[in-house]
């Protein structure tokens, strides 16, 4: 039996340090799979320019703000699904030796947040280029897109532990698994930023923010305190 994390010599903290090391390591060598994903976003911005063109026009706000939240959506699935399925089980056999479970899944949450906010920051990026920017309280927006950056991590990084766990195909069971659970978040999200395009006060979502915040620590616990009898299984 490997011993308890908390009985290790090394810091949980330097643990999922060197993690977030090897993960960034390992996407700047597979670099195809990143250029896959923003050639994705880049892609779909496009196509809705040219169908929203094609009538005259920029979209309204609130046909902007939900193709904004589609286009993440997906784009998360696809970024989040490969953190565990691309390794093999002598991979994560290894891995089991060497650190412990609570700092494998803290390190991929932490590592698909920075990815998929750096995603969402490219498509608010494209989508001001291609089809304007109606958002009139912009730090609401920005905070909104982190929060939901979170959420999609901390929970498709646990969906994606469960279905490389199944074995078969991952993908299609991810896409299972993870749509119900991601409904209400997104919800939430689509909410806080239409207020936000719509220049609201803040205290109008300050109760979705609050929400948000406390379903990204709730699957976060969750995954922290599950994670490691789904890793030994």
């Amino acid at each position: 039996m490997r011993p308890e994390t908390n009985l290790l010599p090394v810091p949980l903290l330097r643990e999922i340090s060197t993690l977030l090391a090897k993960d960034f390591r390992l996407e700047w060598r597979q670099r195809a799979a990143l250029g896959g994903l923003l050639l994705y976003v880049g892609s779909t911005v496009f196509v809705c320019f040219l169908s929203f063109s094609l009538r005259g026009g920029q979209p309204p706000a609130p046909a902007w703000n939900a193709l904004f939240w589609v286009i993440l959506l997906f784009a998360a699935i696809n970024a989040v699904a490969k953190g565990f399925m691309q390794e093999s089980p002598g991979q994560r056999l290894y891995y089991y030796t060497l650190v412990g479970p609570q700092a494998i899944i803290l390190a991929k949450m932490l590592y698909n947040a920075l990815l998929l906010l750096g995603v969402g920051l490219l498509a608010l990026f494209l989508y001001t280029i291609f089809l304007g920017n109606p958002i009139q309280d912009l730090a609401l927006f920005v905070a909104n897109l982190v929060l939901g950056a979170l959420g999609f991590a901390t929970t498709l990084t646990l969906v994606s532990g469960i279905a490389a766990k199944a074995g078969g195909n991952g993908a299609t069971l991810m896409a299972v698994l993870g749509f119900p659970v991601m409904i209400p978040m997104l919800l939430l999200l689509i909410k806080v930023s239409k207020n936000a395009l719509d220049g609201l006060d803040r205290g109008v979502s300050q109760q979705a923010i609050i929400t948000l915040l406390a379903l990204n620590v709730i699957v976060a616990a969750v995954s922290y305190l599950l994670f490691p009898f789904l890793w030994r299984g």
